[in-house]
């Protein structure tokens, strides 16, 4: 197939990856006005924004499974023309439980992840699949779109008009992406079992990429949904306003996934994630100080001081944890297209899926964090506890590992250590 057609593939699939996203983001806006309405808890307003995560994440698995032996092209379509139902309904939603169900049956928009991976990786050689799937990913940006569109939505026709209007979106996107996109690629005759393409469970590499997934991409989809009520709780920002600093952090995360994928073909998976773990920490860190008045007992007597994160650092900040993440969304999925170009399906939905449950468990710990201490900035500390680990499992596995006369493996090939020391 021509380069430029590939292109156009990858140009449709992205669009309807975008919208996916959306959708899948929905009740992290629409999510305020639901809570106000219910007067739901900080445990249960968790549970709202992350039920669609959950099936959205559990699916993630056999829809990549599914790809690799049906094709991504009608898996897409069916999952577009499919979801616009329960988001439609869910417009007439008037109790906790009727959002948690419908959010589970809407939040399959979110397997689309492991349904365009590698549909789209198969219409590019090796050497430019990094950038591919990075460009894929960076519909992502769809989480900030919908923190564009549903405040408008909700302040000019309320919070029931946003579900109707990503339903038809849905419809619509399903239609475009059907003229645009092309036919899988030719793929082997006879699919390998599901027990066989589970096999690369025992490999110990796909826990490694599903550990550095679970906070890049799990860590984004939970701020993405978190960011709005933290914003309109912390700095007393009203929705559209707390929506639209919330999208410095969800409109880098897509829109420099493409660039990630670029780095992550130019010097390496490992080096790429590596940098992005220690600027993800440091960010955290700072992000994770809680507002404080302290009082100091000088000789000329008591000093009071008061240490706070302003809103415009705290949106850099954000802006620049957005950027971390984003090129480690990429960097992890070039591991993938690396290290396993035959199970990209497969390896891409379970460690997609590993994802997602950290985007699903995430907001719930949030809020549950959020009760016990009664301080907005925990969650950020959660995070950089996982950011902790993820940096002390690559340090193990990769900077010091030396197979071979000082060699160590990246990107599935044994070179010289190139990652920085610390």
């Amino acid at each position: 197939m021509s380069g430029f057609r590939s292109f156009v593939v990858l140009l449709a699939t992205t669009w309807a990856f975008t919208i996916c996203f959306a959708v899948w983001m929905m009740f992290g806006v629409t999510g305020i006005p639901i809570r106000e309405q219910l007067s739901l808890n900080s445990v249960e307003f968790g549970l709202l924004t992350a039920t669609p995560v959950l099936t959205g994440a559990l699916f993630r698995l056999p829809l990549g499974i599914w790809t690799d032996r049906l094709g991504g092209r009608r898996l897409m379509l069916a999952l577009l023309i499919g979801c616009a139902v329960p988001v439609w309904l869910s417009s007439y939603a008037t109790a906790l439980w009727h959002f948690i169900l419908l959010g589970l049956a809407l939040g399959l928009v979110g397997a689309s992840f492991s349904v365009g991976t590698p549909y789209v990786a198969r219409f590019f050689p090796k050497e430019k699949r990094g950038f591919a799937m990075g460009f894929f990913g960076a519909g992502t940006v769809g989480a900030a779109l919908n923190m564009f569109v549903a405040p408008w939505l909700i302040s000019a026709f309320g919070w029931q008009t946003v579900p109707k209007v990503y339903a038809a979106a849905l419809i619509v996107t399903a239609v475009i992406f059907w003229i645009f996109s092309a036919p899988d690629p030719a793929r082997a005759a006879t699919s390998p079992s599901m027990v066989a393409q589970l096999q690369v469970l025992r490999d110990p590499r796909v826990w490694k990429y599903c550990q550095y997934y679970s906070i890049v991409f799990g860590g984004f989809t939970a701020l993405s949904i978190w960011m709005p009520q933290y914003f309109k709780s912390e700095y007393g920002l009203s929705i559209a306003q707390a929506s639209l600093l919330a999208a410095c952090f969800a409109l880098p995360a897509g829109v420099f996934r493409a660039f990630g994928g670029w780095l992550s073909d130019r010097f390496g998976a490992h080096n790429v994630t590596w940098w992005v773990l220690w600027i993800a920490w440091i960010c955290l860190f700072l992000l994770s100080y809680p507002r404080t008045e302290l009082t100091v007992h000088t000789v000329n007597g008591p000093t009071s001081f008061a240490i706070a994160v302003p809103v415009w650092l705290f949106a850099v900040l954000l802006f620049i944890l957005g950027i971390a993440f984003a090129c480690g969304m990429a960097s992890t999925f070039k591991y993938v297209g690396d290290d396993f170009p035959e199970n990209m399906g497969t390896v891409s939905g379970i460690v997609g899926m590993v994802g997602g449950l950290g985007g699903f468990l995430l907001p719930i710990m949030f809020g549950a964090i959020l009760g016990w201490l009664g301080v907005n900035s925990s969650c950020f500390m959660l995070l950089y506890g996982v950011v902790w680990v993820s940096l002390i499992l690559n340090y193990l596995t990769e900077v010091r590992r030396a197979p071979v006369m000082g060699e160590i493996v990246i990107g599935g090939e044994a070179t010289r250590p190139t990652a920085p020391q610390v």
